[in-house]
């Protein structure tokens, strides 16, 4: 368990991955696992100043993450990518750039997403002030086989982050810890859905 792995969240602004991935770097550092988090919005500023929101550059700025989260990861590091990564075809390809990735979907309907607004981007958007943007004028394309869907209308942090959890050491990323929060029925379902999805 020395290789380093990605783990992918993708979902619409103000879905919960920011939130989730903080949960998910705190208890990867408890397990004295080396981690970095690549946020879309720090990479935005940071690694992709000067992008838009286009097709074309949304597909640019995924895939410089997709690059540094490969050289983390085959490094040996836990790499937690944050992005809202909208289209199927650039989820593939990045999949087939990163050592062992690892594709969360947080699935949470546009409606809360507007609800929560934590930014205030759903409103500039259904203004018109805002172009672009996923989930109102630009369409965001579910992820057909994710390792983890996470449906953060329905359970809390705490929930979601127990199932990740319990995925990463189904697939042998982390290793078991016990007493976390979850039954042997909850682990056989999550490897029976792993299994069925081909990836163990």
């Amino acid at each position: 368990m020395n290789d380093g792995f990605c783990i992918w969240f993708t979902g619409l602004s103000g879905a919960g991955k920011s939130t989730l991935a903080k949960l998910l770097e705190d208890s990867l550092l408890e397990r004295g696992l080396r981690v970095e988090v690549l946020d879309g919005d720090a990479v935005r500023t940071n690694l992709s100043k000067g992008l838009g929101f286009s097709r074309e550059d949304r597909e640019t700025n995924l895939r410089r993450i997709a690059f540094v989260a490969n050289l983390l990861s085959r490094n040996g590091v836990a790499v937690i990518a944050a992005a809202i990564s909208p289209y199927q075809s650039i989820r593939d390809e990045v999949r087939g750039m990163v050592n062992n990735f690892v594709e969360v979907f947080i699935n949470c309907p546009v409606e809360v997403c507007i609800e929560r607004d934590p930014k205030g981007l759903y409103k500039k958007a259904l203004s018109g002030e805002l172009k672009h943007f996923t989930g109102i004028d630009d369409p965001f394309e579910p992820p057909l086989k994710p390792e983890v869907e996470i449906r953060t209308a329905e359970e809390t942090p705490q929930e979601s982050l127990n199932r990740l959890l319990l995925t990463l050491e189904i697939l042998r990323l982390i290793p078991a810890m016990p007493g976390q929060g979850y039954s042997d029925e909850e682990a056989a379902v999550l490897q029976k859905r792993l299994k069925d999805l081909g990836y163990i």
